[in-house]
């Protein structure tokens, strides 16, 4: 098992992946720390927790409307 380090919102985080996922894990994060920031920028600071929540929840709901 690989470990990468992914930075979001300006602060480094080890994750755990498949050996050869490395970089598309890497794009995941960025794809991530991009919302988690758009959020921050929208809403101010709620604190990670929260705008990890609502990072996720507005991609959850980008991909739901790709789906549908």
């Amino acid at each position: 098992m690989a470990q990468i380090s992914v930075d979001v919102n300006g602060r480094p985080y080890a994750v755990g992946c498949e050996d050869g996922q490395e970089q598309h894990l890497a794009e995941l994060a960025k794809m991530f720390d991009r919302q988690v920031r758009q959020v921050s920028q929208d809403m101010g600071q709620l604190g990670d927790t929260r705008l990890f929540l609502m990072g996720a929840l507005l991609l959850a709901d980008e991909l739901s409307d790709l789906r549908g």
